[in-house]
Formats: C-alpha cells, sequence, structure tokens
C-alpha cells in the first residue's frame, strides 16, 4: 500500500482527555478516532490488526475442530429474564422496545441465545460434544468508559461454547480451550498470567483469567514468581502474603489486562432455559456447558501496552498491521525513488506486506511517523546510500541498523520477520 492512498491521520500529540498508553497511541497512530465516550471508529491501520488478531484465534479454534457461527446482537429481554440475568445485569444492558411493544437488547454476550440453539438441536448424546464460536460486537452502557478500547460501550469479543454429556467431557474441553489460549495470546506477542478467578454473574464453579501485567491495567492480579499460581481474587488476605500459598515462593502483586476468562458453567444455564439431551439409557438430562471469552480489541491494546517506547508503538510481527514499511528519505531523487518502488513491488510478489511512504514530506517526519505506527521492519532509502547500491534494514523493537545491498533485502528479511 501507498502511504499517499492510505488514511493513516498521525498525530504529534495525543488529545488531553486520553490517559492510558494504548489510547494515547491508538489515536496518535491514526488507528481509531472516537465518535463518542466509550465508541470507537477503526481505521485501517486499527482494523487490519484486528483482523490479524481474529485470524489467529480462528486459526487456533478451528484446529481443535471447533465451528464458526454468528449470532444476532438484537436479543428478545425475555431470554434474559427466563436465564434469570436480565436483573443482574441492571443498567449495563442497552434495552428498548420495538415497534410492537416487545422488550429487547444489545447483546452485552450471548450465553443465553446459544443456549437456545443447543435446547434446539443438541437432544441426544450422538450430537454431544460440540464448540461452537463467534467473533461478534458487544454491547454493554458502561457507566464510565476509559482507557481507550479497553473499558468501551461497544465491543468486539471472541466467545466460544461447549456442550458434553458430562463433567468428564467438560474437563477435556475446557483444558483444550485452556492451552488453544496460551497459543493464541503468545501468538499475540503478549506476556501473560493465567489465574484462579471469580465466576461472577456468568456462573458455574471453575474459571480462570488470562491477565497481562500493565501498568496501565484497571484489574489486579497477584502471581508466584516460582510457580504456575496465581489469582485475581484479591483479597486482604492476599494483599498481606509475601510469599506464595503453594510453594512459599515470591508473591508479586500488580496492575494488569484482562484478555481472556473461561469458564466451567456446568448447567446453569442448560436447566434454566431447558437445554436437555438424552443418553445412552433414553434418559433426559441438562447439556454440561463450557463458556470461553475473548475481548479481541483488548488483545491490541494490551499489546501496545506492553510493547512501546517513547517513540510510538513496537508491534509484533503476527499482528503488526504491516510487515515492512520502505521509507524513501527524499522522494524527489529520481534513483531513491525507482529503487523504493522496485523494492515495493519485488516484497509484493513475494507476499510481504509491505508499506510504501512515498510522501513528499521531510525525512524525520517520515522516519517519527514510521516509529509511531510501529510496523517492525524499516527499509530507509537514503540518498547516499543508495548510490553505492545499499538500503538500511531498521528493526524497531531495538533500533538496531544494518548496511544491505538491494539483492540482499528479501534474503535478510524474511528470517527477521519470523520473530
Amino acid at each position: 500500500m501507498l502511504w499517499s492512498q492510505s488514511l493513516i491521520p498521525t498525530l504529534k500529540q495525543a488529545p488531553a482527555e486520553a490517559e492510558a498508553t494504548s489510547h494515547k497511541l491508538m489515536l496518535r497512530a491514526g488507528m481509531v478516532r472516537q465518535l463518542a465516550s466509550g465508541i470507537y471508529s477503526y481505521l485501517p491501520l486499527g482494523f487490519k490488526v484486528l483482523k490479524k488478531v481474529e485470524q489467529i484465534i480462528r486459526e487456533e479454534m478451528d484446529g481443535l475442530g471447533a465451528q464458526q457461527v454468528l449470532l444476532p446482537a438484537l436479543q428478545p429481554a425475555q431470554l434474559w429474564k427466563d436465564s434469570t440475568r436480565y436483573q443482574e445485569i441492571g443498567k449495563v444492558m442497552i434495552s428498548f422496545r420495538d415497534r410492537k411493544g416487545k422488550e429487547m437488547v444489545l447483546g452485552p454476550t450471548h450465553e443465553e441465545v446459544i443456549t437456545e440453539i443447543a435446547r434446539a438441536y443438541f437432544k441426544s448424546y450422538r450430537m454431544l460434544p460440540q464448540i461452537l464460536y463467534q467473533i461478534q460486537t458487544k454491547f454493554r452502557d458502561e457507566p464510565r468508559p476509559r482507557f481507550g478500547v479497553l473499558r468501551s460501550c461497544e465491543f468486539i469479543m471472541k466467545d466460544a461454547y461447549s456442550f458434553d454429556q458430562d463433567i468428564r467431557g467438560l474437563n477435556e474441553n475446557y483444558e483444550k480451550m485452556y492451552q488453544a489460549y496460551h497459543k493464541i495470546f503468545k501468538r499475540s506477542g503478549l506476556k501473560f498470567l493465567a489465574v484462579e478467578a471469580d465466576p461472577g454473574i456468568m456462573g458455574g464453579d471453575v474459571s480462570h483469567e488470562f491477565m497481562v501485567p500493565a501498568a496501565g491495567g484497571e484489574d489486579t492480579v497477584a502471581s508466584c514468581s516460582s510457580c504456575s499460581w496465581g489469582t485475581s481474587n484479591i483479597s486482604e488476605q492476599i494483599r498481606k502474603l509475601k510469599n506464595c500459598p503453594q510453594c512459599k515462593g515470591k508473591l508479586q502483586i500488580q496492575p494488569a489486562i484482562e484478555v481472556g476468562h473461561v469458564f466451567k458453567l456446568g448447567t446453569k444455564y442448560s436447566k434454566l432455559l431447558g437445554a436437555k439431551f438424552l443418553d445412552e439409557d433414553g434418559k433426559e438430562k441438562p447439556i454440561i456447558m463450557g463458556c470461553y471469552g475473548i475481548g479481541v480489541n483488548r488483545i491490541m491494546a494490551a499489546v501496545i501496552e506492553q510493547s512501546h517506547d517513547q517513540d510510538g508503538i513496537i508491534w509484533p510481527g503476527e499482528i503488526s498491521p504491516y510487515q515492512v514499511i520502505i521509507l524513501p528519505l527524499n522522494i524527489q531523487d529520481q534513483q531513491s525513488k525507482q529503487a523504493a518502488f522496485t523494492i515495493y513491488r519485488d516484497l509484493k510478489k513475494h507476499n510481504i506486506d509491505a508499506l510504501l511512504d512515498e510522501r513528499d514530506e521531510r525525512a524525520g517526519i517520515k522516519l517519527k511517523d514510521a516509529d509511531l505506527i510501529g510496523v517492525p521492519l524499516q527499509i530507509i532509502v537514503g540518498e547516499k546510500n543508495i548510490k553505492q547500491g545499499n538500503v538500511e534494514l531498521k528493526r524497531r523493537q531495538d533500533k538496531k541498523l544494518s548496511l544491505l545491498k538491494i539483492e540482499q533485502i528479501l534474503e535478510s528479511i524474511t528470517p527477521a520477520l519470523e520473530i
């Protein structure tokens, strides 16, 4: 893509109301634009990152044999009353009456809707187990939207649901999803903790949260430096501890961002909404359910919180909006211009997602914008170097510079893109 044909409205300074680092940098890098409090438009750079995160999620879900669906955002309020969660969620739920006077809600989540599907189709043990998932927008009337997309009124979630005959099947599916979440967050470039958590209004007796330690996090997590123990249930008793209750290792309490949550729901929804199946003996039993959520927008913001410097974002390769940015420092120099376009076309031939900044701007502006948007590799085409057939390759992560012959670019950047 050519920069001059792209919508990348970079800013020198973030708006004063932006608090979190990720919020500031997403605004400055031209990834999002605020429409109203807690409501954001995703501009091309931001949308490309979202799509790449979603692709990672799809690959890992499909690898488990999960099937993708798309459930309605509009839901009858009665379904929520039947599950008893209508009052529990309260004013956070956005509700209204249609022209016929029927009360409807904009879905803050989809346990009720997916259970209605299970009730309709999973009537025999022969239909179980099943895992269904979707990537869809949710709506919540947040009383205090803040931190950009980390706490917003409209957000994108991957929610998956497992359906089993018995607890053994639930445990197997829960473990599969638990491991898949580790792969998703690692591929997204996150350093994270999987900790015990309170199921809350979701229900069930077991749940784990996937927490990203970050200074801008609204949540708090306690974790052990020696073993895998951790929790987001931070009681006064936990705060007083200096050592891990499991292995006596050093205990650390720190702010974090929740990016995923998995639950063993059991029969909470299937009993209330009548989702039953006939077992091998012809006996009617409630379906055993699990629920598994990921905040897609939150992954993007959490990566920025963990991976940035004073100059801007530092994207990990797999979710970066572009893999490479080409920077001819003086587009008026014909040799630089020709070399830049030749490199750009060659990268495209090899399916490398490249952005060419061919604007007639000062070199300093181009270099600053490239650092701000955080593309992992920069190919810098300068007048002096190009006369010798050379370009500079800069790694955004550590700003390391290498001098390359033009013909060495492809063999040099290919291994670097895998980091």
